[in-house]
Formats: structure tokens, sequence, C-alpha cells
């Protein structure tokens, strides 16, 4: 089928828009950000934090739009989405 203009995630090497890093400290594997993530970029892994707490991982990065709503429902500010996959500042 021919369309007539190109969705915006046809093209495979276009670079994501936004990464999202998960500060371990602060995580407390209340998974709000996994729920809720739009595009199922994060997800619960195995890891425990050192209170014991199960943190959350990023997935599939690719896959994420820096829409921003995994750091507004972050109720522990441990999720912060960076653009261009530039790495935090404060981390």
């Amino acid at each position: 089928m021919k369309l007539w203009r190109t969705p915006f995630d046809q093209d495979p090497t276009a670079e994501p828009p936004g990464y999202v890093f998960i500060d371990k400290d602060r995580c407390k594997g209340c998974g709000y950000c996994v729920e809720y993530c739009p595009r199922g970029v994060l997800e619960m892994g195995k890891e425990l934090s050192s209170k014991g707490y199960r943190l959350a991982k990023v997935n599939d990065g690719v896959k994420c739009l820096a829409c921003g709503f995994c750091e507004l429902i972050c109720p522990e500010f441990a999720l912060k989405l960076t653009l261009n996959n530039k790495k935090p500042v404060n981390n």
C-alpha cells in the first residue's frame, strides 16, 4: 500500500528523541512509571536496590517518545528524562 506521507516511526535510522535514566538510590519499585508509560519503554527488573526494592529498568529505549510522563508520575523523583540520549548533569 502506498501512503501519501511517511509515518514518523518508519525511518529506522532516526535517533530516539529522549532517554530515561533511573536513579537506583531513589527508586522504590512502585511501578507507576511502568504502568503508565504509553510505549512500554520501562519494565520492572529483577535487580534489587540497597534498600531491598525491586527496581524499574529501561526495557526498550528506542521506543521512547520523550513525553515526560514517567518523570511526572514518579513519586520519588527517581526518573530523569533527557533529550537525544545525553546523560543528566546531576548524575
